[in-house]
């Protein structure tokens, strides 16, 4: 795990946290503030996350608002949206503002990218209709890339049609920011095996997790796609505690009342709660369907920085990745 010059954790606690392998990366979700960005970039993590939405019940910031506070506010690690529900968004304003905060961070953006659909509000106040959601998805990550090259372009359409566009300066990575899919679904999967960098589901189980990866490697190999240097990610939700049930109860809570359903029968399937040793193996069940960078969502609304501190400490050096 990468580390940087600027992080002093005691020699003792700094052991205990980088005791995984180092081909394992480890991010988390942040809510982007000043004090919460600073207490985790200080931990020897990965990368930072950020989600959002333009109109949802509990009240969330918008991913790409919150992208820009985390390129101000970080100076070392990887930052993305988990993520941005791309078919809300005209591609050329995403590739205008993707390719400045790319810049601004040195180069440290990764634009993860959903189709959404669990608020139909926000599609209405954007005026997209649900159902052209994942075809607009389709046109938008090509699109993304050329518009990226800071060259001029134009394009047939059939959503967004443009003659003789340029956006420019470039993204600082060549190529521009990797693309990750999420997604929980076979559109999704397919999106991510024939456009994508990567895949990032979340609300996963680790059974459905394996099943994925096959799901992708056999789309793309239909595509005659080669996916060396393809990102494997999972969005975690994460409860760690003293006490199994509490931790879980407390889960089930937080999801519920981010997702307005009721968590309980599911959270032992599709999200890592209880002690520490109890979430470690749960985790590890993770790494060994398949998963390469962790973004743990703990799922808690107060000292979040605390949890993701116990995470590194009492979870992650029990992790292992095996060969392969």
């Amino acid at each position: 795990m990468r580390a940087s010059a600027g992080i002093r954790p005691g020699a003792d606690t700094k052991d205990r946290m980088e005791r995984h392998m180092p081909s394992l990366s480890l991010g988390f979700i942040t809510n982007a503030t000043r004090k919460e960005v600073a207490a985790l970039e200080a931990l020897p993590i990965d990368s930072l996350w950020v989600g959002g939405h333009v109109s949802a019940p509990n009240g969330s910031p918008e991913a790409m608002a919150q992208l820009a506070q985390l390129a101000a506010l970080t100076e070392r690690v990887r930052i993305g949206t988990a993520i941005l529900l791309l078919p809300l968004y005209p591609p050329a304003i995403v590739a205008k503002q993707i390719a400045d905060l790319d810049r601004a961070s040195g180069g440290r953006v990764t634009l993860g990218i959903g189709v959404g659909g669990e608020y139909e509000a926000e599609f209405r106040a954007c005026q997209v209709p649900m159902r052209e959601r994942g075809r607009r998805t389709d046109e938008s990550i090509p699109l993304l890339r050329r518009l990226w090259t800071a060259e001029e372009i134009s394009h047939p359409g059939p959503f967004y049609p443009m003659e003789g566009v340029r956006i420019h300066p470039a993204p600082a990575q060549p190529g521009g920011p990797p693309i990750i899919v999420a997604g929980r679904k076979e559109p999704a999967m397919a999106r991510a095996a024939a456009l994508g960098d990567g895949w990032m589901p979340y609300l996963y189980s680790p059974r459905a997790y394996a099943e994925s990866v096959e799901r992708i490697k056999a789309l793309a190999a239909e595509k005659g796609r080669d996916l060396a240097g393809f990102e494997w990610m999972a969005y975690i939700f994460v409860n760690v505690g003293d006490d199994a049930d509490k931790a879980r109860e407390e889960l089930a809570g937080f999801l519920g009342g981010a997702y307005s359903q009721d968590f309980r029968a599911f959270v032992d399937r599709v999200a890592a709660a209880g002690t520490p040793e109890q979430v470690a193996a749960r985790v590890q069940q993770y790494v060994d369907a398949g998963v390469r960078h962790i973004i743990f969502a703990p799922a808690t609304r107060e000292d979040r920085p605390g949890m993701a501190r116990r995470i590194l400490e009492e979870v992650t050096p029990r992790l292992r990745v095996g060969p392969g």
